[in-house]
């Protein structure tokens, strides 16, 4: 090999290495389990066995409202962030619907957290100022981190988060890890890593509650992510309730009951499947809404998703749930739609429960 082929290999070499380390400092390699840091009051009530519960899920579109096509809403869509008063604007409105309902849990998805879109809020921070006094204690996890993604409609850094907020004690929580969509080597750190936010509420008999929130990956088109995922939690779900721990779990699971698919323009179907793989988890526990609510005379209450389609002039699906152990009483159950439509391109689950006596 001539001198000259010895050099050029040494510095693409030295290229490639310098570039693998640029990469490994700009993301973000979670583990598969991680403890998280929970912010609890100690005057913060416990759980008691067979006590009435109110929960919320709501993913609050990293509080950009809805007057944005965003660049990845659609393939027109040219929006790259929302206006810091079209924020204000909607984290008002969040911190006035949480209070107003005033659940004991609420399940926040997609709350940012240093990203540039959002003008490198804490978005956590911002709504734990405005309802404090509900919520003495919280938990948060990332689902999507990185100092800078390449991508030109982002270009800088992004951080999503999952947040939980609970008028009752938390003890601990823990971040699980949840299948990644397949991508090459690289394009892989800068995606999305979605997971399980679990806090445990103790309970004041000596045992305990799971409560879980997620956000799974929102595809464009239909792949093994979903399923994956989906059976993911279920085999979390199905622990619990083998041990029998007490357990609930609210989020956007990007997924249609039941019956919605046919519904739907052929234009709005690409991401979903006829045969939903949320079956792996309603064929085993009770889900809010049911798919007999979700698809039936009433099915209009129950939507839970408005995209950001100039085209659609309301929510036109539901995506959004709360699963529960079958030991859980529900005792009533709806979506927030007539005030919230211009919050988020989601609306707010809200149900109540019975806890088991015993």
């Amino acid at each position: 090999m001539t001198r000259f082929l010895r050099y050029t290999l040494l510095g693409l070499l030295s290229a490639i290495g310098l570039i693998a380390l640029l990469i490994y400092t700009l993301t973000w390699r979670p583990g598969a389990k991680e403890v998280v840091p929970v912010s609890c009051n100690a005057q913060a009530p416990t759980l008691v066995p067979g006590q009435a519960l109110k929960v919320m899920t709501w993913n609050v579109q990293f509080l950009a409202g809805k007057r944005y096509v965003f660049w990845d809403d659609l393939a027109h869509g040219d929006d790259e962030n929302p206006t810091p008063e079209d924020m204000a604007f909607s984290l008002d409105e969040v911190a006035r619907v949480i209070r107003d309902e005033n659940p004991d849990i609420v399940l926040l998805q997609e709350l940012d957290d240093g990203a540039k879109a959002s003008d490198y809020q804490d978005q956590v921070k911002l709504l734990q100022e405005r309802v404090a006094d509900l919520y003495p204690c919280s938990a948060h996890a990332f689902d999507w981190k990185a100092e800078f993604v390449p991508d030109p409609h982002i270009f800088g850094s992004v951080g999503r988060q999952l947040a939980t907020l609970s008028h009752y004690q938390i003890e601990h929580a823990e971040r699980l890890q949840l299948p990644i969509a397949p991508a090459n080597i690289v394009s892989r750190q800068f995606k999305p890593k979605n997971a399980l936010l679990v806090t445990y509420l103790p309970l004041s008999d000596g045992g305990q509650m799971a409560v879980l929130n997620t956000h799974l990956d929102r595809v464009t088109q239909p792949d093994d992510t979903l399923q994956a995922q989906v059976t993911a939690v279920a085999n979390v779900l199905d622990k619990y309730e083998s041990r029998g721990t007490q357990w609930m779990i609210g989020g956007d699971f990007n997924l249609l009951p039941l019956g919605q698919y046919q519904r739907l323009p052929e234009e709005q179907r690409t991401p979903y499947t006829v045969d939903s793989a949320l079956h792996v988890l309603w064929d085993k526990y009770p889900m809010i809404p049911t798919n007999n609510e979700a698809s039936g005379v009433d099915r209009a209450h129950w939507l839970t998703h408005y995209p950001n389609d100039p085209g659609l002039n309301g929510p036109d699906r539901t995506v959004d749930y709360i699963f529960y152990s079958p030991r859980i009483k529900r005792v009533e159950a709806m979506v927030r739609q007539d005030d919230t439509l211009r919050i988020s391109d989601h609306l707010p689950v809200i149900a109540r429960f019975l806890l088991p006596a015993n």
